[in-house]
Order: C-alpha cells, then structure tokens, then sequence
C-alpha cells in the first residue's frame, strides 16, 4: 500500500536512487537536503517533482540541530535514514567533527524526531559493513570466516577508520533507543562498498569516487592485491523499500555480493569500456613489493597486514531470502558506475 515516507539526505547517492524507487511504487515522498538553493544537487529531486508533482515534497534540514526533521516528518509512517557523510580517509581531516559527530548526532536527532512524531511506525536505517568489522582480519575470526550481520565492529576507532567507527557508533545508538520504547519498529541496511550510476552530478559520496584515481589511469603499472565487497546502489535502495514494506522485516541485512572482487578484478571488467583501457592496471603487484614501498604511498604496516590479500565470503542470504533482493551482475553495476563517472567529465563512454 502507498505510504508516506522521509529519506533523509535525499540528494545524496544511495538517497536519490531511494526516492526514485518510492515515487515510482506510490508513496508519498518528504525528501530532506542540506540546502534549497543548492540547485546543481538538486537537479535530480526537482526532474523528479516534474514527473511525480505534489508527492515529492522537499524540506530543509540539518543533521546537527535538534528538531530539524519534525516538520519534515509530519504525517510520515516510515522514515529511512541515509543521511550520513561518506569520506575516504585519505580525505578524513578531523575524525570527530567531520564522522562522528554528523552521524552519531544525526542519527539522535533523527530519532529524536521519530519519538515526537506519533504516525512513523518503522525507521529503516542506513548503516555499513564497516559497522560489522573494522579491518579485514577481523572477518577471519567469524564464524566460518565468513561476514555475518552478528557482530559488530570493535577493532576501529577515531584514530584507526573513523568512518567505520563513526557508523558503528550511530548504529549501535539507534538500537538502543529503538529498543527504549515500543511504538517503532528499526531495520538496519549494511551495505557493502556502493558503486553504480549517480543520478546527481552534486554528489559527494565517496563511493562514486572511490575509484577515481584508478580510472584517472595512475594506477597503469598494477594494483596491490586488495579487495572490496560491493553491492549496486540501486539493489540498497530496494532493501530500504522492503525492509519498510514487509512487516516481517527485522534486524540487520548485509547488502553485498557473496564474493569479494579484487582492484585487478575491477580493473579487468572496465577495460572493456574504457575510452582508454591501456590505463588501467593489468598486474598485482607483488605483495613484498607492497609491504617495502607501502608506506610511501600511505598504507601503514598495520592497514598491510590486515588488509593485503585477504578475502572473505559474505552471508547475504537474508538479504535475498526476507527483502527478496535479486542481485545484479557485478559487470553490470561497474559499466554504468565508470559511465556515470565519464559523464560527470564529459568522457565520451566505450559501448559495452
């Protein structure tokens, strides 16, 4: 049945795709952003107001200030909660005020919002996998290696991956205040590295560019053997639109493929559509070699030794099972995420 529903963050990468998804089974759609008069990040919400008119109504907010959300959430039954600051940590400068802060506070005065609005009935939340471990080596001590959504990280902190200490932290409060009361019921989505096509040309996700400098082509004489779960951003915005629709839903989903790909992996697949496949790396460097120089290029001892060729299954049949989650071939999700990278630059994109 339509609903009426708020996503925070709703320029956002994962958000944008969220509201598209809503809009076009029905709902009603409060959308927050940062700003209204921000008009390139906005572009995609008002394309969207053109094809949906009053059942996309957008609303300003600001994830430090208490109360910000309460007339955006009115009348809503569901609030999915994206809104969340997204760095790579070369690009952390100050761990608190850039990552714990927006996220934990945010996250608070969110559910502060929930509490004061009678008619929301299910928060479904954004949260990561970084919020189930910290470094690689941590998934090797779980159960059958495997990453499973038990546990919670432990191993991260302000100094050693904010980022993933910081959604640790806002998750593991949105538990606890979700279970201080009985009217709202909260469904967390732990995805795996986002990647596919944005629709925003404004975002600043740090997936969309997480791949940047590979694609930039600096990285020509190979790639060190590390890898990363993925998941296409428009299969996390579908788990957001089933963990509010079906009643059953409940606790944490893993959203990730089963296998990890390596950058090497990555880079193979791209080349097919590349405007200049010569650039991507074709070769792992060697693992010594990485250790030796490494440091150089700011990979620390530490992050080498546990990081540097381990891979990891993944447990997502929940996701598959309960959210009925169909996953996209991987193939798919990097094409359209490297076409969306060259239309940002005006790069004429190779077919597929």
């Amino acid at each position: 049945m339509p609903t009426t529903s708020l996503v925070t963050g709703g320029s956002g990468f994962v958000a944008c795709h969220l509201v598209q998804q809503l809009l076009e089974a029905g709902d009603t759609v409060h959308a927050t952003v940062r700003s209204l008069r921000n008009e390139l990040k906005l572009r995609p919400l008002r394309q969207l107001q053109q094809r949906h008119g009053a059942r996309l109504q957008l609303f300003e907010a600001d994830l430090l200030a208490p109360g910000s959300f309460d007339r955006a959430m009115a009348d809503c039954s569901v609030v999915h909660h994206v809104a969340s600051p997204f760095m790579l940590p070369e690009k952390i400068k100050d761990g608190r005020r850039e990552m714990l802060e927006p996220a934990l506070q945010g996250t608070r005065n969110v559910l502060g919002s929930v509490e004061r609005t009678p008619s929301v009935r299910r928060v479904v939340m954004t949260s990561t996998v970084g919020a189930i471990f910290g470094d690689y080596a941590d998934v090797l001590q779980m159960k059958n290696a495997t990453l499973s959504e038990a546990c919670f990280n432990t191993s991260s902190t302000l100094d050693n991956n904010p980022y993933h200490y910081a959604k640790t932290e806002a998750e593991k409060e949105a538990w606890r205040l979700c279970e201080a009361q009985q009217r709202w019921r909260l469904v967390t989505i732990n995805p795996g590295m986002i990647l596919g096509p944005s629709l925003t040309p404004g975002s600043e996700s740090g997936s969309l560019f997480l791949l940047d400098e590979m694609l930039k082509g600096y990285f020509f004489y190979g790639m060190p053997d590390l890898s990363l779960t993925t998941v296409d951003v428009r299969e996390v915005a579908q788990a957001h639109v089933q963990a509010a629709r079906r009643e059953e839903a409940h606790g944490r989903y893993i959203l990730a493929e089963r296998q990890m790909l390596s950058f090497v992996d990555i880079s193979k697949l791209l080349r097919e559509v590349h405007h200049r496949p010569w650039l991507l790396p074709r070769h792992q460097i060697p693992d010594l070699l990485v250790r030796l120089i490494g440091p150089l290029f700011g990979l620390t001892q530490d992050y080498i030794r546990k990081h540097l060729g381990i891979r990891f299954a993944v447990d997502n049949h929940r996701s598959i099972a309960e959210l009925g989650i169909v996953y996209r071939p991987v193939r798919e999700t990097l094409v359209d995420h490297y076409r969306s990278w060259a239309a940002q630059r005006a790069i004429p994109a190779a077919r597929a």
